[in-house]
């Protein structure tokens, strides 16, 4: 009998990487009480080089809670989130997991209709919320949002930064615009509430391991909004997996890059909830800027990094021009999206240290594959699933027919970092899950002797001359071309059921000219024939979510959208 999947990726694990990961028997909050506990007077927090050790963070988290207590909030409500990285984001959450409150993490930049329908499916009456997202929580009974706490993020800068912020010359004012928000009445400062509060009294209940501890919102690439809950021992489970994954980080000695947001998924497990297990320090960015990061990073050297491409990209182009060294980072993730192989090279060379990637969704708190660290690792795969992790390759058709090896089929996961279900959606529910529990995750990908590769969204997948494409395949053997700085490949109808493969090609000189054939010539060294995009169109810009992930569904609307109007 062939070896399933994952007995083939157990023959790669990293000597002394388990197959099975102990299970939380705790709530979340037993990750921050252990850190200030065995590392009071480590700092847990960097924002703008203002430092907040673990035994005063865990102070203001318990004020915080007490505040989140007198507001009416109690184990199992939803409180509303809307914040980017900064020391309030992490307390909120904290104090929400110390009283068993449900953190609904939000997109501070989302539009108000957005959250109106993510509200409508939580049903929060609480927020908490930056001075600049504050519209989008009115308090006039048009959402279920009665009470509503404003941040100023830039609170906790240091005094020097605060001051600066304060002069009345434009660079200052032009800061302060993006940091600061008008505030209309009847909201309250969430700063001024935390320092007027005594701790949560020891005795106040905490949650159990099987409650819900965070909703995060997700679109999917069909646009359909969806809530998706996730419980502390989900979360739990998952911080276990990527501690053990990643075995050489060691507790109480690192520090970790916080630029990924902290609503994401990525950025909530890794560094909300990883780095606290770790008693890492974190370098706290309330966005991804290259020039800042690099200006944090000569203050306090980072030693693990995690990230998307783009910020990857971004940051080895600024340190190359700088001639800043980056050998301090040691370890760094890549998810998201492909990481080529040629920047992981450029990064490696650079940094002298390793970067693996993985794959995981938000269903699945979010990491559940990854490439080991020893010296075999491969670039440019999903990865090897993590301990715990079952998973399957069924036929595009067919989720009860699992595919042979070297056939594209399918993901579906189990695991306990697996979700049970999107909110108050039954039919979305019963189509993403089948009838034994495994969770069809829309991705196919094809087993590699225990790795998974060649990653694709089912419903991005391009019928063209009887055969299914696969854009990322396509995008990555265009993205080498000289002339072409990035690239989204989609499907455009071509009646009979036939899609057409389009490039929608970004030039790195938009004085040049490209056709169609050179691109097809180019191509065809490492495609099929029938993989070939039939047509070319040039854009000036790729949509990305929150994360620098392209839209493949939005450049395919603005495509059909510009082929109309011709």
């Amino acid at each position: 009998m062939a070896a399933s999947i994952v007995e083939q990726a157990h023959a790669h694990y990293d000597p002394g990487c388990p197959y099975e990961i102990p299970l939380p028997e705790a709530s979340l909050f037993a990750l921050l009480d252990d850190a200030a506990r065995l590392y009071p007077t480590r700092t847990a927090i960097d924002y703008f080089g203002a430092t907040t050790t673990y035994q005063a963070i865990h102070h203001q988290v318990l004020c915080a809670a007490q505040v989140l207590s007198e507001a009416g909030v109690s184990k199992g409500d939803v409180v509303a989130i809307a914040l980017p990285n900064c020391p309030q984001a992490f307390v909120v959450f904290w104090a929400c997991m110390r009283i068993g409150a449900v953190a609904a993490q939000h997109n501070p930049l989302a539009p108000a209709a957005e959250v109106k329908g993510q509200l409508e499916r939580h049903g929060g009456r609480v927020a908490v919320v930056w001075e600049k997202s504050v519209e989008a929580y009115p308090l006039d009974g048009s959402t279920s949002i009665e009470q509503v706490f404003t941040v100023d993020i830039s609170a906790h800068m240091p005094t020097g930064h605060r001051f600066l912020l304060s002069l009345p010359v434009a660079k200052a004012r032009e800061t302060r615009a993006q940091m600061r928000g008008e505030v209309p009445a009847g909201t309250r400062s969430w700063d001024r509430a935390v320092a007027a509060a005594s701790p949560l009294p020891d005795a106040t209940p905490h949650a159990s391991v099987e409650d819900r501890a965070v909703i995060l919102h997700t679109g999917g690439t069909n646009g359909v909004p969806k809530s998706v809950p996730l419980t502390h021992l989900n979360i739990g489970a998952n911080v276990n997996q990527n501690v053990f994954w990643v075995w050489k980080l060691h507790e109480g000695a690192e520090t970790f890059l916080s630029a990924l947001p902290y609503f994401h998924a990525f950025g909530l497990t890794l560094l909300l909830c990883c780095a606290v297990r770790l008693a890492a320090t974190q370098l706290v960015l309330p966005k991804f800027d290259a020039e800042l990061t690099l200006e944090a990073m000569r203050r306090r050297p980072v030693t693990f990094m995690p990230g998307v491409p783009p910020m990857f990209e971004r940051i080895l182009l600024a340190a190359e021009k700088a001639e800043q060294p980056l050998s301090s980072v040691r370890w760094s993730v890549c998810g998201a999206m492909p990481l080529s192989g040629a920047l992981a090279r450029r990064w490696e060379e650079y940094t002298g240290g390793a970067i693996i990637e993985g794959y995981g969704l938000s269903e699945t708190s979010p990491v559940s594959c990854g490439s080991p660290l020893s010296p075999n690792r491969r670039h440019g795969v999903l990865g090897l699933p993590y301990p715990s992790m079952e998973i399957r390759l069924v036929d595009l058709e067919d989720p009860s027919r699992d595919v042979e090896d070297g056939e594209a089929g399918e993901i579906l996961l189990k695991g306990p970092n697996v979700f049970s279900g999107y909110l108050d959606a039954p039919e979305e529910n019963a189509q993403v899950f089948t009838e034994d529990g495994w969770f069809r995750t829309g991705d196919v990908g094809v087993n590699e002797n225990g790795y998974i590769v060649l990653s694709d969204r089912k419903k991005e997948l391009i019928l063209s001359g009887g055969f299914n494409v696969y854009p990322t395949q396509v995008e990555q053997a265009i993205r080498t071309m000289p002339e072409v700085e990035d690239v989204a490949v989609i499907g455009l109808p071509a009646g009979d059921a036939r899609e057409e493969v389009t490039a929608a090609i970004i030039l790195k000189n938009a004085a040049e000219a490209l056709s169609l054939d050179q691109v097809r010539a180019w191509a065809e060294r490492v495609l099929p024939h029938y993989a070939l995009p039939r047509r070319i169109e040039f854009i000036l810009d790729l949509p990305r979510n929150q994360l620098g992930k392209v839209q493949r569904r939005l450049v395919k609307e603005h495509i059909i959208s510009r082929l109309r109007g011709k």
